[in-house]
């Protein structure tokens, strides 16, 4: 039978549940054991797949096409598991999913209510699939206190109660700010919190208190008394120098023995931590740097582009070189001043552009393209960053001024289209041009094959890949012919020949576009090929400037 660690956050939100829960899984793990993270996320969106970026940050994509909350990406990148469907709910979703059978007549004319069939919901999404695991952590997004929050917290009261003692326990993640004018740590917001959250029938067994200077002894017996737990359960977690230097600082804290000791599980052995420490060594001790310019339109909020950003970091660990990324807003370039591109752009040592939706910032991205080419910088276009290649190289070397994406309007020239009908793992998939927007994209993982001889062929090691797609637009082939003899060779393609995937120039230093994401699948241990090769591209790129 799995074990279950409820993870909750109290006083103010953005405190690193997420990175703790990652941090905490990757300990266990280490010490042998077999982990699921799970995240509950309070708001009424059936999923984040509808939200602007700057609401929510990233839309994580698993491999089974669910839209889920960022922080499953770092579970992900964390453990190595791959996430799935199950291992995201809403508050949306639980409701939906509840009518639904209200309306079919499920509950035999019993009145419906949060107690018990939205707790029983959750209670049920918190213990699917879990047979094979011995740990189950579950993250409860949102502040204890928080009105859309109170279903899930009952949910996790119940559910420690049918488990039994010594088959639950309770994280809480606290704030413990500094108040620089007294010059003084201050634990009171700690102590109401945990009220809070014990006044709804949850007590912690650990506590997790970020802050931003050490936590005196004194000050973690103050919050141990005042809030029922062993000063040894009582965790400092200060601001490391990299997210992966996190489980390490966790481990010295005590975090996973804590843990152990509240199961009443005595360890046999200390974890194996070496790939962590590799990893921080490598971060810690580079032997060069390179600039990468981001273009994008999300470019105010990173959490945008999480994944993005994590996965140029990794490819930066496997050539033992630090990524500075340049965040630069595409609509910089919507003018036709190449002066203001070239004073963004020559500090550069390679150019991305990432995934996106609408018109906003495109010509700035074309752009983007058409100076990394025209340059001979390496270049990665992901996703919409494929598609504006395209379009660019139709505008500029296929004599096709009139080159554009039927996403911005009507087009004579439709380079990019809506992909209406395509082959999936359950048969012809379809979708109507003004149907809902909401889980109607291609999502989740689709094989390519690749073309013998070409740079990604020789950069995978294989002719046959499985990436993560999110989009609802595809390159036109009926233009093939057209952007080929224009340089540009589409090298990878659906297995049945009718869906571009890859796109790259031969005759480019690096010039790679992918209508997938690829940054979903990187991890710190494992770097993506393409990043790890676009950032030895960048290194080489470097010594020739």
């Amino acid at each position: 039978m799995a074990r279950y660690i409820f993870i909750t956050g109290g006083v103010v939100s953005s405190l690193g549940k997420g990175l703790m829960a990652a941090s905490l899984a990757a300990l266990l793990q280490a010490r042998g054991y077999r982990v699921r993270i799970r995240k509950f996320d309070p708001y009424l969106n059936v999923d984040p797949g509808t939200m602007s970026p700057y609401q929510h940050g990233e839309v994580y994509v698993t491999d089974d096409g669910a839209e889920t909350d960022l922080d499953l990406g770092h579970y992900e990148r964390f453990t190595g598991v791959s996430a799935r469907q199950s291992d995201n709910v809403t508050s949306g979703r639980i409701y939906k999913t509840i009518i639904e059978r209200e309306r079919r007549g499920d509950y035999l004319g019993a009145t419906v209510q949060v107690i018990p069939h939205v707790t029983d919901a959750i209670k049920a999404f918190a213990k699917a699939e879990t047979d094979d695991l011995d740990f189950v952590l579950c993250e409860i997004g949102g502040t204890v206190g928080d009105i859309e929050s109170l279903p899930f917290i009952e949910a996790i009261r119940q559910l420690k109660n049918e488990v039994g003692r010594g088959n639950a326990i309770s994280i809480h993640v606290t704030l413990v700010p500094y108040i620089a004018a007294a010059g003084e740590l201050k634990t009171k917001p700690t102590q109401h919190s945990v009220r809070e959250l014990a006044a709804l029938g949850v007590q912690p067994d650990v506590l997790v208190c970020r802050c931003e200077q050490p936590l005196p002894e004194s000050e973690r017996a103050k919050i141990a008394l005042f809030c029922n737990v062993p000063e040894s359960a009582v965790i400092p977690a200060l601001d490391a120098k990299s997210i992966y230097a996190v489980p390490l600082q966790y481990h010295g804290e005590g975090l996973d023995s804590e843990v152990l000791r509240a199961f009443g599980i005595t360890p046999s052995s200390p974890p194996d931590l070496s790939r962590w420490e590799e990893i921080v060594e490598r971060l810690m001790q580079p032997e060069g740097e390179v600039t990468v310019g981001v273009v994008g339109k999300y470019v105010g909020l990173q959490d945008a582009y999480k994944s993005l950003n994590e996965a140029l970091v990794h490819g930066g660990i496997a050539n033992r070189v630090k990524v500075n990324i340049r965040w630069i807003d595409a609509e910089l370039f919507e003018g036709d001043d190449d002066s203001e591109i070239a004073a963004h752009l020559e500090p550069c040592h390679a150019i991305l552009v990432p995934g996106a939706f609408g018109s906003r910032g495109a010509e700035g991205k074309i752009a983007s393209v058409r100076f990394a080419r025209e340059h001979n910088v390496p270049y990665f276009g992901i996703c919409f960053g494929m598609q504006m290649a395209c379009v660019e190289g139709a505008r500029d070397l296929a004599g096709i001024a009139g080159a554009s994406s039927t996403e911005f309007g009507p087009t004579p020239e439709p380079v990019v289209g809506l992909i209406t009908e395509w082959m999936g793992d359950r048969g012809l998939e379809k979708r109507a041009e003004n149907g809902d927007l909401g889980g109607t994209m291609r999502l989740g993982a689709y094989p390519a094959a690749l073309t013998g001889n070409s740079v990604v062929g020789s950069i995978y090691g294989s002719d046959t890949i499985s990436e993560r797609h999110r989009h609802r637009y595809e390159v036109n082939t009926s233009y093939r012919e057209a952007l080929e003899q224009g340089g540009l060779v589409f090298s990878g393609m659906s297995p049945d020949g009718t869906l571009p995937e890859i796109v790259e120039r031969p005759d480019h230093p690096w010039f790679v576009g992918v209508q997938f994401h690829p940054e979903l699948k990187s991890r710190p241990f494992e770097p993506h090929p393409l990043f790890a090769s676009f950032i030895a591209a960048a290194l080489k790129q470097s010594r020739l400037v």
